[in-house]
C-alpha cells in the first residue's frame, strides 16, 4: 500500500507538458509520410501521453483503401499508437538527437471497433503498463470524438541504431 501511495504521489506532482512536432522528430526516426503522430500532450514521463493525427484525404494510404469509400487502414491506426508510444518512451529517457529506435516486439488484443474516415482526428492514449530494461509494454487506446475506435496492447524495444 505504501508503494502504491508513493507512486501517486509522485505522479500528482510530474506536471503534464505538450511535446510538438519538433521534438517528435528528434526522439523517431520516422518522417512523412510514415510520421503517424502531429503532437503528444498530456505527457506524464514515464507513464502515459495522448498522440494526435489528423486525419487527411491527402493521406497516402487512401488512394488504394478504398478508392470509392476512403477508410482508414487498422494497421495505420496501431503503427500511430506505436509511434506515440515511442515518443513517450524516448522522452522518458531523454534520448534526444540521439541515434536509437524503437523496434515492435509484439501486437496483442488488438481490437478494431469503428471506422475512421478523412477529417477525424485521431486521440492516441498510450500508457506504459511494464518496464524491464530496454523493454517496454504499453496499452494503447484510439480515439475520435471520444469514442473507441481500436485498442491494442504493445510491446517494444528500445536499441541503438
Amino acid at each position: 500500500m505504501a508503494l502504491a501511495e508513493t507512486r501517486n504521489t509522485s505522479m500528482e506532482n510530474e506536471m503534464p507538458i505538450e511535446l510538438g512536432l519538433d521534438k517528435i522528430m528528434r526522439l523517431l526516426p520516422h518522417r512523412p509520410p510514415m510520421l503517424m503522430v502531429e503532437r503528444l500532450e498530456n505527457v506524464i514521463s514515464g507513464e502515459s501521453a495522448v498522440g494526435i493525427k489528423t486525419v487527411s484525404a491527402e493521406d497516402w494510404y487512401f488512394q488504394g483503401h478504398f478508392p470509392k469509400k476512403a477508410v482508414m487502414p487498422g494497421v495505420m491506426i496501431i503503427e500511430a499508437l506505436a509511434q506515440t508510444a515511442a515518443v513517450l518512451a524516448m522522452h522518458t529517457l531523454d534520448v534526444y538527437d540521439q541515434e536509437k529506435l524503437v523496434y515492435f516486439m509484439g501486437v496483442d488484443e488488438g481490437r478494431f471497433r469503428k471506422m475512421v474516415f478523412p477529417g477525424d482526428t485521431l486521440h492516441l492514449e498510450v500508457q506504459k503498463t511494464h518496464r524491464r530494461g530496454p523493454v517496454w509494454r504499453f496499452k494503447g487506446v484510439a480515439k475520435v470524438n471520444g469514442e473507441v475506435v481500436a485498442e491494442v496492447i504493445k510491446t517494444a524495444m528500445i536499441a541503438d541504431e
